[in-house]
C-alpha cells in the first residue's frame, strides 16, 4: 500500500512536470505537488532492520510541562526521557523500542545519532516503539521543525495535556491540520491538579475537532503512587499492536492522503477546462482570422498597388532571387493587426476560463515567422505572374495570333506565288501579258495585312505587367493568409490533443485516489476502539 501511493505520487508529479511545461498549470500549482509528502509510518524503518515486519510506532506530544516524559519513563519504569522543571523541558526525541527490535538507521532527515535509543525486555510491548517528541510549543524552532519531520512515521499519537495547557493553542492547531492522518489517544495528566469541569471542556473541544468519542486517559505522574488510568493506556496501545490493525492504521493514513491528492487533482481538472469548451477554440479562431484578413486586405491594397507598380517597372530585378523588395508589404501596421488578432483570440479563450497560456506558447511563433510567410508567398507568386502574364485564356489567345502572324503571311505569300506561276503559265499558252500592276499592289497589300494585323493585336493585346504584378501579391497574399491560418489552426488543434491526453492521464490518478477493494477489506468498522480514535 505504501509503496501505491509513492507510486502514486510520483506519477502525479510526473503528469505535473508535462502540464508545467506546457503550461497547462502555473509554478505554484507544480510546486505544492512536488512538496507531496511520501513518508510514513512504513519508511522509519528497513525491512532489513526489523525482520520483514514492522513494529506500531506511538508518540508522545503536547506542550511544555505537560509531563510526556514523565509518562514515557513512567512506561518504562526508569528515566529514560529527560524530565524536569527547566523549559523546554524535551529537546531530543527519546525512541524507546524491545531490545529484539535492532535499529540499524533511520531516514536522512532523522539522524540516528540524534536520537537517544532505549530498550526494554518486556515482550508484551514487544511489537511496540514508544517516542518520546520535544515540546511543539517551544520557542525553540528546531523542536517543531523536528516533529515536523517525525510526525509522517507516527502510528498513534498521544496527545498529552494538563489542567494548565489543555487549551495551547500550537499543539491544537497541529492536531486540526494533522489529524486525519493519525489516530489519537488523549492523555490528561497531572489529573490530580484538574478538575471536572476543564475535562469535560476539553471533551467538547475534540468533539468540535471531529472525535465523536474521543478515548481520554486521566493519569497521575506524582511521586507518591495514585490511582490513575494509565494502566488502561498501556492496555490499550498493546491492543493496538497487532499485525491487522496496523494494517488499518497504515490503510488510513495512505487512504487519507489519496483523498486530499484527489481532491486537489479534482480542483486541477476543473481548472483546465473540458474537452467540450476546448473544441470551440477552433471556431473562435477561425471567426477571429476570418475579421481579421478582411481588415488586412483593405488595408494592404494601396501598398500592393505600389509594389505593383515598382515591380511592373522593375520587372528584371524583381526576378532576380533574394529581392528585398517584398518585405515592404507587411508592415507596422499590418504586423500590429496581425499581432491584435492572436491577442484578441488569447483574450477569448481565457473568458471561457481555459488556461490560455498553452494556446499563447504555441501559437508564438507565428508571430515571428508570418513576414517571411508574407514575403515569400508575395514573391513567388508575383515573380510567376510576371513570368507569366494575363490568364490562362489570355494567354492562350496571344498564342494563337502570335501563329497566325507566322502562318497567315506564309499563306498569302504561298497564294500570291501559286498566282504567279499559274498566271506565267497561263500567259505564255495564250500569249497575253503577264499578270499586271494591280496583281502586283494587291498581293503586296495581302502579304503585308497577313502580317500586320497580327503584330498589330500582339502589340495591343499584351497583358499589363502592373496588373499581372497586382493579381500575384493578391494571390500571394491569399495563398500566405491561408498558410498562417493552416499553421494556427493546427498548432490549435495540438493544444487540444495535448489538453485531452493530460486530461486522460489526470482522470486515471484520481481514479487510483478512490478507494480500492483491499482498502475495503481493511475499512475501520464504525462502532470498533480504532474507530474513536480517528478524525472525522
Amino acid at each position: 500500500m505504501a509503496y501505491d501511493y509513492s507510486n502514486l505520487i510520483n506519477q502525479t508529479q510526473h503528469w505535473a512536470e508535462q502540464a508545467q511545461i506546457t503550461g497547462w498549470i502555473n509554478d505554484d500549482i507544480a510546486k505544492q505537488i512536488h512538496q507531496y509528502d511520501t513518508r510514513s509510518s512504513q519508511t522509519l524503518f528497513s525491512t532489513d532492520d526489523l525482520g520483514g515486519s514492522r513494529p506500531l510506532i506511538v508518540a508522545f506530544m503536547g506542550g511544555t510541562g505537560v509531563g510526556k516524559s514523565s509518562l514515557l519513563n513512567r512506561l518504562a519504569g526508569k528515566a529514560i526521557a529527560k524530565a524536569g522543571v527547566v523549559r523546554p523541558t524535551s529537546r531530543e526525541v527519546t525512541l524507546f523500542h524491545h531490545h529484539g527490535i535492532t535499529i540499524q538507521n533511520l531516514p536522512n532527515a532523522l539522524p540516528l545519532n540524534a536520537t537517544n535509543l532505549c530498550q526494554h525486555h518486556d515482550d508484551l510491548k514487544k511489537n511496540i516503539i514508544w517516542i518520546d517528541m520535544p515540546d511543539f510549543d517551544s520557542i525553540e524552532s528546531s523542536n517543531k521543525k523536528l516533529v515536523l519531520k517525525w510526525l509522517p512515521h507516527i502510528d498513534v499519537l498521544i496527545y498529552v495535556v494538563s489542567p494548565e495547557r489543555y487549551k495551547d493553542q500550537k499543539a491544537w492547531q497541529l492536531l486540526l491540520s494533522e489529524g486525519v492522518q493519525h489516530a489519537w489517544l488523549f492523555v490528561f495528566n497531572q489529573w490530580d491538579k484538574g478538575q471536572q469541569e476543564q475535562y469535560i471542556d476539553f471533551k467538547q473541544q475534540l468533539h468540535k475537532a471531529g472525535f465523536e468519542k474521543p478515548i481520554i486517559f486521566k493519569t497521575v505522574c506524582a511521586n507518591q503512587p495514585q490511582p490513575d488510568e494509565f494502566s488502561a493506556l498501556e492496555t490499550n496501545i498493546t491492543a493496538l499492536s497487532t499485525t491487522h490493525i496496523i494494517k488499518q492504521l497504515e490503510q488510513h493514513g495512505t487512504q487519507v492522503r489519496k483523498l486530499d491528492l484527489g481532491q486537489q487533482l479534482i480542483a486541477i481538472k476543473n481548472s483546465l477546462g473540458s474537452s467540450q469548451t476546448l473544441q470551440k477554440t477552433s471556431d473562435l479562431w477561425r471567426n477571429q482570422w476570418q475579421l481579421s484578413t478582411k481588415v488586412l486586405r483593405e488595408g494592404l491594397a494601396w501598398p500592393m498597388q505600389n509594389l505593383a507598380i515598382y515591380s511592373a517597372e522593375h520587372a528584371t530585378d524583381i526576378l532576380l532571387p533574394h529581392t528585398d523588395a517584398y518585405s515592404t508589404l507587411w508592415d507596422n501596421w499590418a504586423k500590429s493587426r496581425f499581432d491584435d488578432a492572436i491577442n484578441e483570440f488569447i483574450i477569448t479563450i481565457d473568458s471561457l476560463e481555459i488556461p490560455a497560456t498553452p494556446f499563447k506558447r504555441n501559437i508564438q511563433s507565428i508571430r515571428q515567422d508570418a513576414p517571411n510567410i508574407i514575403k515569400e508567398q508575395a514573391a513567388l507568386a508575383t515573380r510567376f505572374a510576371l513570368i507569366n502574364p494575363g490568364n490562362l485564356v489570355h494567354r492562350t489567345f496571344l498564342k494563337g495570333i502570335r501563329i497566325c502572324e507566322l502562318i497567315l503571311p506564309l499563306i498569302a505569300m504561298t497564294w500570291v506565288g501559286y498566282k504567279v506561276f499559274m498566271g506565267y503559265y497561263t500567259n505564255n499558252l495564250l500569249d497575253n501579258h503577264y499578270l499586271g500592276i494591280d496583281f502586283a499592289i494587291h498581293s503586296g497589300l495581302l502579304i503585308s495585312l497577313t502580317w500586320l494585323i497580327p503584330f498589330f493585336i500582339l502589340k495591343k493585346a499584351q497583358p499589363s505587367l502592373k496588373s499581372s504584378a497586382l493579381k500575384g501579391l493578391q494571390k500571394g497574399l491569399q495563398n500566405a493568409f491561408h498558410i498562417i491560418d493552416r499553421d494556427v489552426s493546427l498548432r490549435i488543434s495540438t493544444t487540444i490533443e495535448q489538453h485531452k491526453a493530460l486530461l486522460n492521464d489526470l482522470s486515471i490518478l484520481i481514479n487510483h485516489c478512490n478507494p480500492t477493494t483491499s482498502d475495503q477489506e481493511l475499512s475501520v468498522t464504525p462502532d470498533s476502539p480504532l474507530a474513536r480514535m480517528l478524525m472525522k
